[in-house]
């Protein structure tokens, strides 16, 4: 078949074309193809509209916040199969100018693949399809090539609240209506979302300088996205500046912040955060940029010449009410009285709920529920009555603890601990010096016993890393999905694997202190009868016990 083309091209032009040439155009032809069902047309009424691209058969796309900023709950979406189809939006995230919409009506729809942004290089060839100046009415996507002219680029808010971070450069035509639509590598594999560009200052006229939001980036919130959330990005608590001699140092931090209780200080030199480097105060906010608030990452610095290694937990960059201000004014405010509710379409009503701090409340239910499916599995390998756990600490001496309906108890060589689960557990943070491991391991059974939707207050959080004293930002990111739980005047975040399975526990007994930390380990296979093979705790980054449970004792039960 190729052959017969190259024969084509050289009668039709009257020159012998070379090969190559003609096989490269072909394998472009053949990525655009690949990556265009993928495209979404976004028509938001009034509002206007632009672009997206589907991320899961499910119908799950992502767009820019701006495009669906004020669009309402529900806008329509076209596919270049010619097909119309409703769609409600999900999650937002105002900050990094991102949004996650579905769309209904089907269960298989076409999806792009995703590659790891960070192995972009400046010189990579790259398309943009999209719906730009919303000139696509037949649905069929416009397309743009080049290639990357830059990568993990910073760009300033420049007086809006969209930070675009670690984002990717193209001189790729990026126009009015692009916005939300993927960029493409030359394998047709989706390495951004498009969304920002440079504009010559007479008219909204492309100037070759396009800006797309890394795919790592849309990873790292696609999790909260998918979960209804009014998404935050992260801050160190510290502020950072280029000393003389060039290296990045801490010039502010705060005090209540995670990282000065990990022990930055000022005028410590930041060597890399979340496995990356920093080397200019622009890479610092490019790897901060692309994390969410509430996660806990690795950093490494350098103080007197020394190399120090912290685990420091990110905070939010706004407060609640201003992020849901952000958002849209009173965008997941609670329903106002006077009728003046935003008017929902029939066609996502059953999929939409209004509900304050989220963009839409069922898809968290959804989320949740999810996580439940997998706890459930996990609790027929369980005791049906009372969990008795059993074993050695690994510095010396034996524990046993029992955990049942009704109490908790726990034995260590310093002495032994009882608490009433209807407790409240921040006035009683047993054993003491662990910040809170008996109320941990109760919220835990809870959660698998009694299901998430009966424990207290808890939503689907979003997701996390299993490991984040090993964690490195990049597409390879090993993340788990995050329950939130507030109950018995306590906040906890479980981090639950793909098989159910709880991986990490942090439980807050005061919102301004140290969370207990629990990290457990699972031996492979049920070898333990569903139980973990060990459990390390620690508090404000002192460890407390790590304790090596004993398999035979894990399974026994008293009925």
């Amino acid at each position: 078949m190729a052959a017969v083309m190259m024969a084509a091209a050289t009668i039709a032009i009257g020159v012998e074309v070379d090969p190559v040439v003609l096989e490269a155009q072909q394998a472009r032809i053949e990525a655009i193809r690949r990556a265009t069902p993928a495209a979404v047309s976004i028509f938001a009424g009034e509002s206007g509209g632009g672009s997206g691209v589907l991320l899961t058969r499910d119908g799950f796309a992502a767009t820019n916040f701006h495009v669906v900023q004020s669009a309402g709950p529900a806008v329509t979406c076209g596919l270049a199969d010619g097909r119309l189809y409703d769609a409600v939006l999900v999650g937002i995230d105002p900050t990094g100018d991102l949004a996650v919409v579905r769309l209904l009506g089907r269960d298989d729809f076409p999806v792009a693949e995703m590659a790891d942004s960070d192995r972009v290089q400046v010189g990579d060839e790259c398309f943009a399809i999209g719906n730009p100046f919303l000139l696509g009415t037949d649905l069929q996507p416009s397309v743009s090539a080049g290639i990357v002219s830059g990568v993990h680029r910073y760009q300033f808010p420049a007086g809006t609240i969209l930070e675009y971070t670690d984002c990717i450069q193209v001189d790729a035509a990026i126009n009015p209506g692009n916005s939300g639509g993927g960029l493409f590598d030359a394998a047709g594999r989706l390495i951004g979302i498009n969304g920002r560009a440079s504009f010559e200052k007479r008219g909204r006229v492309n100037v070759g300088a396009g800006y797309a939001i890394s795919a790592n980036q849309v990873r790292n919130f696609l999790g909260g996205l998918r979960s209804g959330r009014l998404c935050d990005h992260a801050t160190l608590g510290a502020r950072v500046a280029t000393a003389v001699d060039g290296r990045v140092v801490v010039s502010d931090i705060l005090e209540s912040s995670d990282a000065w209780r990990r022990g930055l200080r000022y005028d410590d030199e930041i060597v890399s955060l979340a496995g990356r480097p920093v080397r200019t105060v622009n890479a610092f906010k490019n790897v901060l940029g692309i994390l969410p608030a509430g996660w806990q990452v690795p950093l490494v610095i350098r103080r007197d010449g020394r190399r120090q290694d912290l685990l420091v937990r990110l905070h939010g960059v706004h407060s609640p009410a201003k992020l849901a201000a952000l958002a849209g004014g009173d965008a997941g405010d609670e329903p106002r009285a006077g009728g003046d509710e935003p008017k929902v379409p029939a066609a996502v009503r059953e999929v939409y709920e209004r509900r304050a701090g989220f963009a839409n409340h069922h898809f968290n239910v959804v989320e949740r529920d999810r996580v439940a499916a997998g706890l459930a599995a996990v609790r027929d390998s369980l005791p049906d009555g009372p969990w008795v756990m059993e074993g050695r600490l690994a510095a010396g001496g034996e524990f046993r603890i029992e955990l049942s309906d009704a109490t908790a108890s726990i034995d260590l060589p310093t002495g032994t601990s009882t608490l009433a689960v209807d407790d409240e557990f921040d006035r009683q943070p047993l054993p003491p010096g662990s910040g809170g491991l008996l109320p941990a391991l109760v919220l835990w059974r809870r959660l698998v016993v009694e299901g998430p939707a009966a424990v207290g207050q808890t939503i689907f959080w979003g997701t996390a890393p299993r490991q984040p004293a090993t964690f490195a930002a990049g597409a390879s990111a090993d993340l788990v999905d995050v329950l939130e739980s507030a109950v018995a005047g306590v906040v906890a975040r479980c981090g639950v694997d793909a098989s159910g399975r709880v991986v990490w526990i942090d439980l807050w007994t005061s919102p301004d202190g140290d969370p207990c930390e629990l990290r457990l380990t699972w031996p492979v296979g049920d070898a333990a009868g569903g139980m973990p093979a060990s459990i390390d705790a620690s508090c404000g980054g002192e460890p407390f016990a790590t304790l090596l449970l004993d398999a035979a004792a894990a399974v026994e039960s008293p009925r």
